[in-house]
């Protein structure tokens, strides 16, 4: 099924599970450079350069880049444990996936990022865009992006506490997250687009996701071409 609004498509239709087609990597924990916190293009300027990009030029990102994009969508910024983007009650109910093609340093598959300790965890190696993409519908950004973010969500840490108006909040809460994600984009002056229609079975599937967590929304990261 597409995407769409509503925990009870979910619950009614649930990811179709299946072994992923690719090999489980081994590999210790991956520290991220330590995000900039100081610098960078201001928050006016980042809010009239934000757009959507959907031509990549195949182009690696630094792994510096990718720890900003981290921790610009879920990264901790207060010692409370606080993120970057609001989450109802301080649930977080958000998990970020990272799916790499063209980074130097990390080897392309999919990776988990931890936000308290600014890390990537590997899950699985091997080139996984072209697959990914076909489970979005063909779009060609997401084949050809160095990265994608992959943002999913475990309702029940918010509906939990909020019953099913917690849906709600978790819907609001990867809409900051992403927002995060362009802005701090334009700040590095890479190209970023919001992806929503893909299959929802066929993504958590390729991620080989838990079961309780459900794929909500995509971002393709990359270099874009210059016309």
């Amino acid at each position: 099924m597409v995407l769409a609004l509503g925990m009870a498509a979910w619950m009614r239709f649930g990811p179709a599970r299946r072994s992923a087609p690719w090999h489980a990597a081994s590999g210790p924990t991956i520290v991220l450079p330590q995000p900039d916190r100081s610098g960078g293009l201001g928050l006016h300027a980042a809010l009239d350069a934000r757009r959507s990009v959907r031509d990549f030029n195949g182009d690696a990102l630094t792994l510096e880049q990718v720890g900003q994009l981290l921790w610009a969508a879920q990264g901790i910024n207060d010692p409370r444990g606080y993120r970057t983007a609001p989450s109802a009650g301080a649930l977080f109910p958000l998990e970020l996936y990272l799916v790499v093609g063209a980074v130097d340093g990390l080897s392309p598959g999919l990776y988990h990022y931890d936000p308290r300790a600014h890390a990537l965890t590997p899950l699985m190696e091997g080139e996984m865009r072209p697959t990914l993409a076909g489970a979005s519908l063909g779009q060609t950004c997401v084949g050809q992006a160095a990265v994608t973010l992959v943002f999913a969500a475990e309702f029940e840490r918010t509906t939990g506490r909020y019953g099913q108006r917690g849906e709600q909040y978790v819907y609001i809460e990867v809409g900051h997250a992403a927002q995060n994600v362009y802005l701090q984009a334009a700040g590095l002056g890479l190209g970023v687009v919001a992806v929503g229609a893909f299959e929802v079975d066929e993504v958590g599937a390729l991620l080989a996701l838990p079961e309780e967590f459900a794929p909500l929304y995509m971002l393709p990261v990359g270099h874009a071409v210059t016309h």
